[in-house]
């Protein structure tokens, strides 16, 4: 069968997401590619065809930082702005995992909502833009971390806008490490004890962290079964399949919140990366042999 048009959107954008931050990577010496190379198809497949986000009118250039909110410093903003002033109707969009901000930014980049420029300030001083994203980086509305409290805060947001009356749907994007920390759980049984069927988490389960195989830090299967005791409504899908990723958002909900668990390949795409398993959390070049096989590898992107 014929892939629909969003589909084979969806999967460009995560082929050109996935370039651009190995290009960012190799610029840098340093990046997160593990995480493009995993959440790339959901993160677009959000962006493109599950969320209504509201419009911007162009893509935007990220501000400079204007320093910490207090009553002299009224200027402050946070980065929802790149995904549109929402109505009651449109949807908010939260990433948990702060350290997949270049991810997320190259993702509004390939969705038009980011000026390709923007990239050019990430990590400086006095830049908005930064490496582990805050409430002001570009695409981001609340502080995330450390991890795992993120889902906390979407939670109450998403309470408030049912007790407004807005329709709009509150959609989290999680990591399957983040289900090692206790407030996840507190804020999965809250979630559900007070049927907050407008709130939705799409899981990046690509089994990795920082220290290595998510299984030898704290195993945290059978996710699947431990989140429908919590109340939820769970589906697993394949992470890099479009179609699969947007079924469950469209089907009619039954009272519950959302999750949606998507296994992934953290070296989806650049199948070098896996060289350097078992821990692909952060890739930095440890010879200018090893540099110069990774700009063939983007060569070939």
């Amino acid at each position: 069968m014929t892939e629909p048009n969003w589909a084979n959107q969806v999967r460009l954008a995560a082929r050109h997401i996935r370039r651009r931050v190995l290009a960012h990577t190799l610029k840098h010496n340093g990046g997160y590619m593990s995480q493009a190379c995993s959440s790339a198809e959901i993160l677009s497949t959000l962006y493109l065809k599950v969320m209504n986000l509201a419009p911007v009118d162009r893509p935007l250039r990220p501000k400079p930082f204007p320093g910490v909110p207090s009553r002299s410093n009224r200027g402050y903003f946070t980065g929802a702005e790149f995904n549109g002033r929402p109505l009651a109707h449109q949807d908010r969009f939260f990433l948990s995992p702060a350290h997949y901000a270049l991810v997320l930014y190259a993702v509004l980049i390939e969705t038009g909502r980011m000026d390709p420029c923007g990239l050019d300030d990430f990590n400086r001083d006095g830049s908005s833009v930064e490496m582990i994203g805050a409430e002001h980086s570009p695409g981001m509305e609340v502080t995330a971390g450390s991890l795992g409290q993120c889902l906390s805060q979407a939670a109450g947001i998403a309470l408030g806008r049912r007790l407004k009356g807005d329709s709009g749907r509150t959609w989290v994007f999680m990591s399957d490490g983040e289900f090692q920390i206790g407030q996840t759980w507190e804020a999965l049984q809250a979630a559900s004890f007070h049927r907050l069927d407008r709130l939705a988490i799409y899981v990046d389960v690509n089994c990795q962290q920082c220290d290595g195989l998510v299984t030898n830090v704290m195993a945290v299967e059978p996710l699947q079964d431990r989140l429908q005791a919590f109340g939820w409504r769970v589906e697993r899908v394949a992470g890099h399949n479009p179609k699969a990723l947007a079924a469950p958002a469209a089907r009619q909900g039954d009272g519950r919140p959302l999750a949606v668990l998507c296994d992934t390949d953290p070296c989806r795409g650049l199948p070098l990366l896996s060289q350097n398993a078992p821990k692909l959390h952060y890739l930095r070049f440890k010879t200018p042999d090893e540099r110069r096989t990774y700009r063939r590898a983007l060569e070939r992107l």
